[in-house]
């Protein structure tokens, strides 16, 4: 009976995935459109439920150490070469290390790699409001490089160069999002536009650091990656 309710919450888990990270931009978008008040706090919770859910879902499978430690491995690397590359602005490995994990390891891996990778940093950078949102905008990198390296797509070095210039563009996306919702006021198109233009140059540096550092580890991570996964069945 108990591993029978194991089995029962991991399926509605994993059927709530796609629909608690669609459920972050919808809600987004629709408090900027219609002016719900205390709409950073809606959003904040809703980022968040979305975050914890992907945490429990993770916990419910029961992984085993194995299948635990290159993912931890993972998000403890990009932690620290968050926090090495503190010195020059939006030059970061996480979106990097997170497409890699998402890639080899699998979506939810990718998630948790980015997730985690944001949290662990934060203690050297400060933990906020904003911590539960660059968890799930890098967790959200890494999700769907899993998406993408399920059907092969990331093997192409150019949509592999594309798609990790992209995300970086979609974290930006995420983030300026929350800060028009918490911070702008009135938010009107010229304020929402003044606000994502004026982010946009760092989000495209996000964007060059993050193939860049792609081109250096993608081949021999990803080949040690897989070479544990076929060796220790992860």
């Amino acid at each position: 009976m108990k591993a029978s309710n194991t089995t029962v919450r991991q399926r509605v888990f994993a059927a709530l995935e796609v629909p608690s990270i669609v459920a972050v931009p919808v809600v987004l978008a629709l408090c900027a459109v219609t002016g719900v008040q205390a709409a950073a706090g809606l959003t904040l919770l809703v980022v968040v439920l979305c975050v914890a859910l992907f945490l429990a879902s993770y916990e419910t499978s029961r992984p085993a150490l194995r299948q635990v430690m290159p993912a931890s491995t993972l998000a403890a690397l990009a932690a620290a070469g968050r926090i090495l590359f503190a010195p020059i602005p939006d030059v970061k490995p996480v979106s990097a290390v997170a497409i890699v994990a998402g890639a080899t390891l699998g979506r939810r891996e990718g998630f948790m790699v980015g997730a985690l990778a944001a949290l662990v940093s934060n203690f050297f950078f400060g933990q906020g409001v904003w911590t539960p949102w660059q968890m799930y905008a890098w967790g959200l990198v890494g999700y769907l490089a899993g998406v993408l390296g399920e059907h092969g797509l990331l093997e192409r070095r150019g949509v592999l160069y594309a798609y990790g210039f992209l995300s970086a563009l979609m974290y930006g996306l995420i983030l300026n999002g929350w800060y028009v919702i918490g911070y702008v006021e009135p938010i009107t198109w010229p304020t929402v536009i003044a606000a994502y233009a004026a982010g946009l140059p760092w989000d495209c540096l996000h964007g060059a650091a993050t193939v860049g550092f792609l081109a250096a580890i993608w081949i021999p991570w990803g080949a040690r990656i897989r070479h544990a996964v076929a060796k220790y069945g992860l």
